[in-house]
């Protein structure tokens, strides 16, 4: 293919994901389309299966995707309902993808915005993008909306007490709302905008409705409606089935049976272990519009200094081209003050992968509205709505949301209930993620905040090679090995004492000659400090400004006897390899450029 055709045919292949909600069969031909399209540069895999036998595909953009080499995971729709996370997963993709291209084709318009040293490291690094981790769960909610927290499944053996189950009661295409008047109830009817619903104050006069999901209730005695509950028909919350932290369903709603019960969680863990290489990982969510770091278990007064210094630029790179804050998830994100999440994807891959691991919560719906309230902790804007806000929501939703979420009531004759009202609220777009004339925004937003991130990569170089001629037909080899990324080799300084974060080796082979020390074929580097010091740790203020030592570099030497040529492969399974030839020949001694 011509070179100035690479990105007409990108251009063409366009499946619509910056604009419109895919389905799975959608996202299938799009992945598929970019891999027959680039075979040297896409490659598309099954992962695993999903409990329904859907393939759980994953992307690896950029070439020799065999080659070990630092890499990024990218993932995003676990929970059924928050779909902008595939549409922004695969923008990043389609944009790594774009920056391969634009090496071949010169320069694009479309990422200009990339400085050089950006774009030359992104070009060597791996990106694996899982774009929909519960297919399942998403078909159930582009279908008729039918409410999954991630997966349909529920094989839970406990099924004698009364429970809510979700469905089209009433064949409309749409699962939604149901109201029944009671004079008990919490609920009535806004008197400023029509369908919507406002909790109960003392000043009310009613009518008063209980407000319930669409659906049937499970062994109802005639009587007693129980409380619903977001895993009533499903069973498992796939963010609390990951092997870190993992308590039981008793302690923690959505566990499951134990961890990575899923297979869909199985996946991920499977496909983690195998590669040690990944160095940074965006998990991706909706919705509140923040992105939500570790510690999940402890405050910042007790996480690695240096990982926390990474952090605040990582955050500041957020805030810049996001407009989203950076919170710490223990701190500002836990539903109950200091009782921690367990068994949650970011908490596995910063603590038991060694990545530099972060939640995005995309569509800042509050913001939108115009709260502008400084809750103290983040996640408080969910729950303390007052009623005017409330009602502003349901105003922007008319004047800017084509009313997608405020739905008509509608009477019904319920099978178990009797005389009821369908409708209220549609939650999935403008609630759960944003209008889809905001999708194309926020996927460039993103992506222009994460490919900084990936930037970030550990790069090996083997620096000054130096040759001395020895008596008796000998050549010392001395060889200088530098790290010029921005991350130390180990990525993370509280991932150090992890067994695959292992130090760097030299291996030493020859050809037409031989080592003169047999020892001298395996060298231990160790690990070799990255350029960057994150944000505000210190090291920048005028009146201390000073560097490390050179511990971002190493030298080894070896002797070999005769003439031919050496191999210096150098790295870890964490950085992946780097492989040098060196001439051995009668010449003088030389020294050979640095690369």
């Amino acid at each position: 293919m011509p070179a100035s055709d690479h990105h007409a045919t990108l251009a063409r292949l366009d499946r619509g994901f910056r604009h419109d909600y895919l389905d799975h069969d959608a996202i299938t031909e799009q992945i598929h389309a970019w891999a027959e399209a680039f075979p040297d540069l896409v490659r598309v895999d099954s992962i695993g299966t999903s409990s329904r036998g859907r393939p759980l595909w994953l992307l690896t953009i950029g070439p020799e995707p065999h080659r070990i080499r630092p890499a990024v995971w990218i993932d995003a729709n676990m929970h059924a309902s928050e779909l902008c996370g595939s549409s922004v997963a695969l923008a990043i993709a389609e944009d790594a993808l774009r920056v391969h291209l634009d090496a071949i084709d010169g320069g694009s318009q479309a990422i200009r915005e990339l400085a050089g040293p950006v774009l030359e490291r992104l070009r060597d690094v791996l990106f694996y993008v899982m774009p929909r981790i519960s297919p399942d769960g998403a078909e159930c909610i582009l279908g008729n909306g039918c409410y999954v927290r991630s997966s349909p499944r529920d094989e839970r053996p406990n099924r004698n007490l009364p429970r809510w189950r979700n469905a089209d009661v009433n064949s409309d295409g749409t699962v939604l709302k149901m109201r029944v008047k009671d004079p008990t109830g919490e609920f009535v009817e806004s008197t400023e905008i029509p369908n919507l619903m406002l909790l109960r104050r003392i000043e009310d006069s009613g009518p008063f409705y209980k407000v319930y999901p669409e659906g049937f209730i499970d062994n109802f005695d005639g009587f007693t409606v129980p409380t619903p509950s977001f895993l009533s028909d499903n069973q498992t919350d796939l963010n609390r089935n990951f092997p870190w932290f993992w308590a039981p369903d008793h302690e923690q709603a959505g566990a499951g049976p134990f961890p990575t019960s899923e297979p869909e969680s199985r996946a991920v863990v499977e496909f983690a272990s195998r590669h040690p290489n990944i160095f940074a990982w965006l998990n991706l969510h909706t919705f509140g519009g923040v992105m939500i770091r570790p510690l999940g278990d402890k405050p910042d007064n007790k996480m690695d200094r240096a990982d926390l210094a990474l952090y605040r630029q990582i955050g500041a790179w957020n805030e810049q081209f996001t407009g989203y804050p950076a919170v710490s998830g223990f701190e500002d994100f836990t539903y109950e003050p200091d009782k921690p999440l367990h068994g949650d994807l970011i908490d596995y891959a910063y603590h038991q992968r060694g990545c530099v691991a972060y939640v995005v919560e995309l569509w800042d719906l509050f913001r939108q509205i115009g709260i502008k309230r400084p809750f103290k902790r983040f996640v408080d804007h969910y729950t303390q709505l007052t009623r005017d806000e409330l009602i502003q929501l349901a105003q922007w939703d008319r004047d800017q949301n084509k009313s997608r979420v405020i739905r008509p009531w509608k009477s019904f004759d319920h099978p178990q209930l009797g005389a009821v009202e369908i409708g209220g609220v549609d939650t999935r777009i403008g609630l759960w993620n944003p209008p889809n004339e905001r999708i194309a925004e926020i996927c460039s937003q993103q992506s222009a905040a994460f490919l900084r991130v990936a930037s970030l990569a550990p790069a090996l170089t083997i620096g000054q090679v130096t040759r001395n001629r020895l008596p008796g037909d000998l050549t010392r080899v001395t060889v200088t090995v530098e790290n010029r990324g921005y991350l130390p080799t180990y990525v993370l300084s509280s991932a150090r004492n992890l067994d695959f974060c292992e130090p760097l080796f030299a291996e030493c082979t020859t050809t037409g000659c031989r080592l003169d020390n047999p020892g001298d074929a395996l060298h231990e580097i160790g690990h070799l400090d990255g350029w960057g010091r994150g944000l505000f740790d210190g090291t920048d203020a005028l009146y201390y400004l000073t560097s490390r030592g050179n511990t971002g570099a190493h030298r080894f030497s070896f002797v070999v006897r005769g003439q031919g040529r050496a191999r210096v492969r150098v790295g870890s399974c964490r950085t992946g390899w780097i492989d040098h030839t060196i001439d051995i020949s009668a010449e003088m001694d030389c020294t050979e450029p640095e690369n």
